[in-house]
Protein backbone atom coordinates (compact mmCIF):
# COMPACT_ATOMS: atom_id res chain seq x y z
CA UNK A 1 0.00 0.00 0.00
CA UNK A 2 1.30 3.55 -0.79
CA UNK A 3 1.58 6.07 2.08
CA UNK A 4 0.07 9.16 1.36
CA UNK A 5 1.77 12.53 3.04
CA UNK A 6 -0.79 13.10 6.15
CA UNK A 7 -2.11 16.83 5.88
CA UNK A 8 -3.94 18.44 7.83
CA UNK A 9 -6.18 21.32 8.39
CA UNK A 10 -8.44 23.77 10.01
CA UNK A 11 -12.22 24.25 9.84
CA UNK A 12 -13.03 28.00 9.78
CA UNK A 13 -15.28 29.05 12.86
CA UNK A 14 -17.56 31.75 10.95
CA UNK A 15 -17.05 34.18 12.68
CA UNK A 16 -16.26 38.04 11.98
CA UNK A 17 -12.23 37.28 10.99
CA UNK A 18 -12.62 34.05 9.03
CA UNK A 19 -8.86 35.75 7.32
CA UNK A 20 -7.29 36.49 10.45
CA UNK A 21 -7.86 32.50 11.52
CA UNK A 22 -6.68 31.67 7.75
CA UNK A 23 -3.49 33.63 7.68
CA UNK A 24 -2.62 31.79 11.34
CA UNK A 25 -3.52 28.45 9.75
CA UNK A 26 -1.14 29.19 7.06
CA UNK A 27 1.67 31.09 9.71
CA UNK A 28 1.42 27.61 11.70
CA UNK A 29 2.15 25.51 8.79
CA UNK A 30 -1.51 23.72 8.32
CA UNK A 31 -1.75 22.42 4.56
CA UNK A 32 -5.59 23.55 4.39
CA UNK A 33 -8.66 25.80 5.59
CA UNK A 34 -12.33 25.16 5.01
CA UNK A 35 -15.33 26.60 5.70
CA UNK A 36 -19.23 25.64 5.46
CA UNK A 37 -22.47 27.04 5.65
CA UNK A 38 -23.83 27.02 1.90
CA UNK A 39 -26.59 29.50 1.23
CA UNK A 40 -29.36 29.69 3.39
CA UNK A 41 -28.21 27.41 6.47
CA UNK A 42 -30.20 29.50 9.35
CA UNK A 43 -28.87 29.74 12.41
CA UNK A 44 -26.31 30.67 13.51
CA UNK A 45 -25.65 33.55 11.06
CA UNK A 46 -22.64 32.73 8.37
CA UNK A 47 -21.09 33.69 5.60
CA UNK A 48 -21.65 32.99 1.94
CA UNK A 49 -19.23 29.87 1.54
CA UNK A 50 -17.85 30.52 -1.88
CA UNK A 51 -17.17 34.54 -1.32
CA UNK A 52 -15.20 33.66 1.90
CA UNK A 53 -12.83 31.03 0.31
CA UNK A 54 -12.19 33.22 -2.43
CA UNK A 55 -11.43 36.34 0.33
CA UNK A 56 -9.28 34.20 2.02
CA UNK A 57 -7.61 32.24 -1.38
CA UNK A 58 -6.48 35.94 -2.46
CA UNK A 59 -5.07 37.24 1.12
CA UNK A 60 -2.90 33.88 1.79
CA UNK A 61 0.16 32.65 -0.48
CA UNK A 62 0.31 28.94 0.29
CA UNK A 63 -2.78 27.35 2.09
CA UNK A 64 -5.27 25.58 0.55
CA UNK A 65 -8.79 26.61 0.34
CA UNK A 66 -12.00 24.00 0.33
CA UNK A 67 -15.64 24.03 0.31
CA UNK A 68 -16.58 21.27 3.36
CA UNK A 69 -18.84 20.64 1.30
CA UNK A 70 -20.31 22.94 -1.86
CA UNK A 71 -24.24 21.20 -1.78
CA UNK A 72 -24.49 20.42 -5.35
CA UNK A 73 -28.85 21.43 -5.73
CA UNK A 74 -27.77 24.68 -5.33
CA UNK A 75 -25.70 25.04 -8.12
CA UNK A 76 -25.77 23.90 -11.91
CA UNK A 77 -22.52 21.91 -12.49
CA UNK A 78 -21.46 23.77 -15.01
CA UNK A 79 -21.62 26.69 -12.93
CA UNK A 80 -19.47 24.57 -10.11
CA UNK A 81 -16.94 23.84 -12.92
CA UNK A 82 -16.16 27.60 -13.83
CA UNK A 83 -16.16 28.52 -10.04
CA UNK A 84 -13.71 26.02 -9.71
CA UNK A 85 -11.58 26.65 -12.67
CA UNK A 86 -11.42 30.52 -11.85
CA UNK A 87 -10.91 29.65 -8.04
CA UNK A 88 -7.86 27.06 -8.54
CA UNK A 89 -6.23 29.35 -11.47
CA UNK A 90 -6.27 32.57 -9.10
CA UNK A 91 -5.24 30.69 -6.07
CA UNK A 92 -2.34 28.92 -8.07
CA UNK A 93 -3.78 25.91 -7.79
CA UNK A 94 -5.00 25.72 -4.25
CA UNK A 95 -8.66 24.29 -4.37
CA UNK A 96 -10.05 21.30 -2.72
CA UNK A 97 -13.37 21.02 -4.57
CA UNK A 98 -15.21 18.98 -1.89
CA UNK A 99 -18.87 18.54 -2.89
CA UNK A 100 -21.98 17.00 -1.51
CA UNK A 101 -25.42 15.52 -2.96
CA UNK A 102 -27.69 17.55 -0.16
CA UNK A 103 -28.24 15.35 3.12
CA UNK A 104 -32.07 15.59 4.27
CA UNK A 105 -30.73 17.58 6.63
CA UNK A 106 -30.54 20.75 4.24
CA UNK A 107 -33.94 19.91 2.68
CA UNK A 108 -35.59 22.85 4.03
CA UNK A 109 -33.22 25.41 2.68
CA UNK A 110 -33.04 24.08 -0.73
CA UNK A 111 -37.67 24.40 -0.34
CA UNK A 112 -36.68 27.83 0.87
CA UNK A 113 -35.12 28.42 -2.57
CA UNK A 114 -38.37 27.03 -4.49
CA UNK A 115 -36.67 23.86 -5.57
CA UNK A 116 -37.73 20.03 -4.94
CA UNK A 117 -35.60 17.86 -2.84
CA UNK A 118 -34.35 14.75 -4.29
CA UNK A 119 -34.53 11.70 -3.03
CA UNK A 120 -31.61 9.45 -1.61
CA UNK A 121 -31.26 7.67 -4.92
CA UNK A 122 -31.77 10.86 -6.89
CA UNK A 123 -28.91 12.63 -5.23
CA UNK A 124 -26.57 9.72 -5.43
CA UNK A 125 -27.42 9.50 -9.62
CA UNK A 126 -27.41 13.84 -10.03
CA UNK A 127 -24.31 13.29 -8.39
CA UNK A 128 -22.39 11.58 -10.81
CA UNK A 129 -23.97 13.54 -13.57
CA UNK A 130 -22.77 15.96 -12.50
CA UNK A 131 -19.05 14.91 -11.77
CA UNK A 132 -19.32 13.87 -15.22
CA UNK A 133 -20.47 17.54 -16.63
CA UNK A 134 -17.43 19.31 -14.61
CA UNK A 135 -14.70 16.83 -15.68
CA UNK A 136 -16.59 16.61 -19.42
CA UNK A 137 -16.19 20.95 -19.23
CA UNK A 138 -12.61 20.68 -17.65
CA UNK A 139 -11.21 18.23 -20.51
CA UNK A 140 -13.19 18.97 -23.74
CA UNK A 141 -13.43 21.58 -26.44
CA UNK A 142 -17.12 21.11 -27.08
CA UNK A 143 -18.80 18.88 -24.26
CA UNK A 144 -22.13 17.26 -25.03
CA UNK A 145 -23.64 15.33 -22.41
CA UNK A 146 -27.51 14.23 -21.78
CA UNK A 147 -28.53 12.76 -18.58
CA UNK A 148 -31.31 13.15 -16.32
CA UNK A 149 -30.72 15.80 -14.65
CA UNK A 150 -28.41 17.69 -16.25
CA UNK A 151 -27.80 18.31 -19.96
CA UNK A 152 -25.10 20.48 -22.47
CA UNK A 153 -24.91 21.08 -25.51
CA UNK A 154 -21.45 21.93 -27.49
CA UNK A 155 -20.80 23.81 -24.70
CA UNK A 156 -17.32 25.01 -24.23
CA UNK A 157 -15.49 26.44 -20.79
CA UNK A 158 -12.58 28.57 -21.38
CA UNK A 159 -10.03 28.59 -19.99
CA UNK A 160 -9.39 24.52 -19.06
CA UNK A 161 -8.09 23.63 -15.82
CA UNK A 162 -3.94 23.80 -15.74
CA UNK A 163 -3.88 20.72 -14.06
CA UNK A 164 -6.94 18.31 -12.47
CA UNK A 165 -8.79 19.75 -9.98
CA UNK A 166 -9.14 17.40 -7.34
CA UNK A 167 -12.64 16.49 -6.20
CA UNK A 168 -13.70 15.02 -2.68
CA UNK A 169 -16.76 13.54 -1.78
CA UNK A 170 -18.87 13.78 1.67
CA UNK A 171 -20.52 10.24 1.17
CA UNK A 172 -21.98 7.89 4.30
CA UNK A 173 -24.79 6.13 2.18
CA UNK A 174 -23.82 2.82 0.26
CA UNK A 175 -24.12 3.84 -3.13
CA UNK A 176 -22.68 7.19 -2.66
CA UNK A 177 -19.53 5.34 -0.79
CA UNK A 178 -19.55 3.24 -4.13
CA UNK A 179 -19.68 6.78 -5.90
CA UNK A 180 -16.97 7.90 -4.26
CA UNK A 181 -14.44 4.84 -5.01
CA UNK A 182 -15.19 5.03 -8.76
CA UNK A 183 -15.00 8.41 -9.51
CA UNK A 184 -13.78 10.73 -6.86
CA UNK A 185 -10.51 11.69 -5.82
CA UNK A 186 -11.04 12.10 -2.06
CA UNK A 187 -13.84 10.80 0.21
CA UNK A 188 -14.26 13.41 4.14
CA UNK A 189 -16.59 12.29 5.94
CA UNK A 190 -17.65 14.01 9.32
CA UNK A 191 -16.88 12.24 12.86
CA UNK A 192 -20.09 13.74 14.53
CA UNK A 193 -22.11 11.90 11.41
CA UNK A 194 -19.82 8.57 11.32
CA UNK A 195 -18.16 7.73 14.55
CA UNK A 196 -14.64 5.66 13.74
CA UNK A 197 -15.80 1.97 13.24
CA UNK A 198 -18.51 2.53 10.94
CA UNK A 199 -16.00 5.20 9.08
CA UNK A 200 -13.42 2.21 8.85
CA UNK A 201 -16.23 -0.16 7.06
CA UNK A 202 -17.00 2.80 5.05
CA UNK A 203 -13.59 3.18 4.05
CA UNK A 204 -13.50 -0.51 3.12
CA UNK A 205 -16.48 0.04 0.56
CA UNK A 206 -14.93 2.93 -0.99
CA UNK A 207 -11.47 1.24 -1.71
CA UNK A 208 -13.35 -1.94 -3.07
CA UNK A 209 -15.30 0.14 -5.48
CA UNK A 210 -12.54 1.94 -6.37
CA UNK A 211 -10.86 -1.73 -7.23
CA UNK A 212 -13.83 -2.70 -8.87
CA UNK A 213 -13.32 0.08 -11.01
CA UNK A 214 -10.09 -0.23 -12.05
CA UNK A 215 -8.58 2.54 -9.89
CA UNK A 216 -5.66 2.42 -7.57
CA UNK A 217 -7.34 2.65 -4.59
CA UNK A 218 -4.21 4.02 -3.06
CA UNK A 219 -4.53 7.30 -4.66
CA UNK A 220 -7.38 8.27 -2.83
CA UNK A 221 -7.27 10.35 -0.33
CA UNK A 222 -9.35 9.90 2.77
CA UNK A 223 -10.20 12.41 5.17
CA UNK A 224 -12.31 13.19 8.36
CA UNK A 225 -13.74 16.12 9.74
CA UNK A 226 -12.92 16.17 13.21
CA UNK A 227 -13.62 18.21 16.26
CA UNK A 228 -11.27 18.34 18.72
CA UNK A 229 -10.52 20.33 21.95
CA UNK A 230 -6.94 19.94 23.53
CA UNK A 231 -7.58 20.73 27.36
CA UNK A 232 -6.05 18.49 29.81
CA UNK A 233 -9.37 18.23 31.75
CA UNK A 234 -11.73 17.82 28.95
CA UNK A 235 -13.84 14.97 28.21
CA UNK A 236 -14.22 13.63 24.73
CA UNK A 237 -18.33 13.98 23.73
CA UNK A 238 -19.74 12.26 20.21
CA UNK A 239 -17.77 13.33 17.51
CA UNK A 240 -15.15 15.53 19.22
CA UNK A 241 -12.00 14.85 20.17
CA UNK A 242 -10.30 15.98 23.96
CA UNK A 243 -8.03 15.77 26.35
CA UNK A 244 -3.77 16.71 26.61
CA UNK A 245 -2.00 17.12 23.55
CA UNK A 246 -0.52 13.12 23.72
CA UNK A 247 -3.88 11.67 24.25
CA UNK A 248 -5.48 13.75 21.12
CA UNK A 249 -2.32 12.19 19.17
CA UNK A 250 -3.11 8.59 20.11
CA UNK A 251 -5.99 8.57 19.12
CA UNK A 252 -5.29 10.28 15.68
CA UNK A 253 -2.94 7.57 15.03
CA UNK A 254 -5.31 4.78 15.70
CA UNK A 255 -7.47 7.19 12.50
CA UNK A 256 -3.79 6.81 10.84
CA UNK A 257 -3.80 3.20 11.41
CA UNK A 258 -6.90 2.83 9.58
CA UNK A 259 -5.57 4.60 6.64
CA UNK A 260 -7.02 7.94 7.40
CA UNK A 261 -4.35 10.48 5.76
CA UNK A 262 -5.89 13.92 6.25
CA UNK A 263 -7.80 15.27 8.98
CA UNK A 264 -9.77 18.85 8.94
CA UNK A 265 -10.12 19.95 12.39
CA UNK A 266 -13.48 21.51 14.05
CA UNK A 267 -12.16 23.75 17.22
CA UNK A 268 -14.72 24.20 19.54
CA UNK A 269 -12.86 26.15 22.05
CA UNK A 270 -10.25 29.77 21.83
CA UNK A 271 -9.24 28.94 17.34
CA UNK A 272 -5.91 30.70 18.25
CA UNK A 273 -4.88 28.70 20.96
CA UNK A 274 -6.30 25.26 19.89
CA UNK A 275 -4.40 25.86 16.40
CA UNK A 276 -1.03 26.60 18.37
CA UNK A 277 -1.77 23.61 20.07
CA UNK A 278 -1.98 21.42 17.71
CA UNK A 279 0.65 22.72 15.37
CA UNK A 280 2.97 22.95 18.13
CA UNK A 281 2.05 19.71 20.19
CA UNK A 282 -0.29 17.18 18.55
CA UNK A 283 1.30 17.26 15.17
CA UNK A 284 4.32 16.86 16.17
CA UNK A 285 3.67 14.15 18.40
CA UNK A 286 1.54 12.20 15.93
CA UNK A 287 4.30 12.39 13.29
CA UNK A 288 6.48 11.03 15.74
CA UNK A 289 4.05 8.37 16.34
CA UNK A 290 3.52 7.32 12.81
CA UNK A 291 7.96 7.59 12.36
CA UNK A 292 8.83 5.67 15.04
CA UNK A 293 5.89 3.34 16.06
CA UNK A 294 6.42 1.07 19.27
CA UNK A 295 7.51 -2.48 18.80
CA UNK A 296 5.81 -4.92 20.79
CA UNK A 297 7.96 -6.88 22.75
Amino acid sequence: MKTQRLQFGVHLSGGADPLAEARLAEALGFDMVAVDRDVLSGSPPGLEMWTTLTWVAAQTSTIRVMPNVLALPNRHPALVAKMAETLDRLSAGRLVLALGAGAPMNDAAVRALGLDPWSPAERVDATAEAIDVMRGLWTEAAFSYSGKYFATDQASMQPKPEHPIPVWLGAYKPRMLELTGRSADGWIPSSFLLEPEAAYRARDRVRAAALRAGRDADTLTCAYNIGVLIDDHAAPQPGRLAGSAEHVADRLAEFVAHGFTCFLFWLSEDAREQMERLAGQVIPALRARIESPVSSP
